[in-house]
């Protein structure tokens, strides 16, 4: 998707020298990736406790073996 933004020059240069890329497009791309993926991260660690797991793994293992 092709998008116009306008950005602080100083910004983008942090951004540049942050992530150690060459090009402003590739270093927002980068921060844009590395954001998305701690916001999952949050997400699912916002889930600690909230589920319940049942250990059944040795149960479930056994019903794996062909007759």
């Amino acid at each position: 998707m092709r998008t116009t933004l306008t950005l602080d020059d100083d910004v983008v240069e942090d951004v540049m020298k942050t992530t150690g890329e060459k090009s402003p497009v590739a270093a927002i791309r980068y921060a844009l990736n590395a954001y998305l993926q701690q916001a999952r991260k949050q997400k699912l660690l916002a889930l600690r406790g909230q589920v319940q797991v049942e250990d059944n793994w040795r149960q479930l293992r056994g019903l794996d073996t062909l007759p």
